[in-house]
């Protein structure tokens, strides 16, 4: 089996945020296999199915961001998942708006939700998708940007990356193989 965990953060009000792209493009990926978000597990909504063979976790921490691990690491127990099938989708401060980037392990990078979940996991060798988000303008607070919406012409450029690492996830249930991902989708 193998999980695809979006992050963000739980309510209508931050719907629409930037610091809720995994669960934007987690949603698109749901969509595109027909599995339904509606299982209610501890801390998180979960879906199930079936994708080429491949048995398919998706998964949504209802935690907030920063406790994302939480959600993450029982479902990974329960399941019996290794960290290496384990794909998170975040958002990315560090990339422009309309970048993707994929790896296979590494840091966190300063992302609170995915530190949650290495250190959860107790491993940096989890594999994850990136989305861009930018930086905020001059002055403005980190916390307060990343929990605003996308403005129309970010919407632009975001949505087709949003689209793009559903695709991605997609390819990573059914090639298996992180390095095939990255050669086809990073940039």
């Amino acid at each position: 089996m193998k999980m695809v965990v979006g992050l963000g953060n739980p309510g209508p009000q931050y719907e629409t945020t930037r610091h809720n792209a995994g669960f934007m493009a987690l949603d698109l990926l749901a969509d595109e296999l027909g599995i339904n978000l509606t299982r209610q597990k501890p801390d998180a909504l979960t879906g199930t199915g079936v994708v080429e063979g491949q048995r398919v976790l998706l998964v949504k921490p209802l935690t907030f961001m920063n406790l994302s691990g939480r959600a993450v690491s029982r479902l990974a127990r329960w399941y019996g998942i290794a960290p290496e099938d384990i794909l998170v989708i975040l958002d990315d401060l560090d990339l422009a708006p309309g970048r993707l980037r994929i790896r296979p392990r590494g840091s966190s990078g300063g992302h609170k939700g995915l530190a949650s979940v290495l250190e959860a996991l107790g491993t940096e060798g989890v594999p994850r998708a990136r989305i861009g988000i930018g930086r905020p303008p001059e002055g403005k607070d980190v916390v307060e940007y990343v929990l605003e919406p996308f403005t129309d012409e970010e919407w632009e450029v975001v949505r087709p990356v949003l689209i793009k690492a559903a695709h991605a996830a997609r390819f990573w249930l059914v090639a298996g193989n992180i390095e095939e991902v990255m050669n086809r989708y990073n940039g």
